[in-house]
């Protein structure tokens, strides 16, 4: 069996410039701060970050925020961290976030599709606002939809709550968030795990994230608010 188990800057040693990351989490709820902490030591630059928010000031991806890591953020909600209007409106250019707002929902079945191999789907949030800018329309049975497009990235940071040397993941009640979704959906996908067990201590009942979908497996996450 290949060997997953990395420290979190061997994990984060293949990470390029320019790369796409989906990272995990709900206000930084389920978001694998040892993988970010990585991140920021690493200090790639231009990262397209795939999340549901911006973090909080100090957590999270508002690390990768505030260290200036980030070039175009796809996220739902961001109001909890004032530096993503800061950076959204700075006249400095090489600072300047592009900000991409996505409703909650659709980003969701975005990531989804993305990690079910879907060409798209069809939802009536969004219709007649601005979200519908630039998309397609399609009418059924009297009724329009936007078509919106599948999401995939060349990397997903998830956190697991236990985590068995293969990858096989549970996670402990809201952690979850958008993390199993996220791992089927990219190319290279590390767990930050607080606990690392060894294969078959995890009872298959219990498997949310099979460890088919992680390449790498990081242990020493802080449980969530200690």
């Amino acid at each position: 069996m290949i060997d997953k188990i990395k420290t979190a800057d061997e994990a984060v040693a293949i990470i390029p410039d320019g790369a796409s990351i989906m990272v995990g989490g709900f206000m930084s709820c389920g978001t694998p701060e040892i993988l970010i902490d990585a991140l920021v030591r690493k200090n790639v630059k231009n990262l397209t970050i795939i999340c549901n928010d911006a973090g909080v000031p100090g957590r999270g991806v508002g690390k990768l925020l505030t260290n200036g890591q980030i070039k175009t953020l796809i996220a739902s909600h961001v109001g909890l961290n004032p530096e993503v209007a800061h950076r959204m409106n700075t006249d400095v250019e090489e600072d300047k976030l592009e900000c991409i707002l996505v409703p909650q929902g659709t980003l969701a079945e975005r990531i989804r599709s993305g990690g079910a191999g879907l060409g798209g789907f069809l939802t009536p949030t969004g219709v007649g606002t601005i979200v519908a800018e630039g998309k397609q329309i399609i009418n059924v049975e009297g009724k329009d939809y936007l078509l919106e497009m599948p999401l995939k990235a060349d990397f997903a940071f998830i956190r697991g709550s236990v985590t068995d040397t293969f990858g096989n993941t549970t996670y402990n009640g809201t952690t979850q968030t958008f993390n199993p979704m996220m791992a089927t959906a990219a190319d290279y996908v590390i767990v930050g795990a607080c606990e690392v067990v060894e294969l078959g201590e995890i009872h298959p009942n219990n498997v949310v994230t099979s460890g088919i979908f992680v390449d790498a497996i990081v242990g020493g996450e802080t449980p969530w608010q200690i």
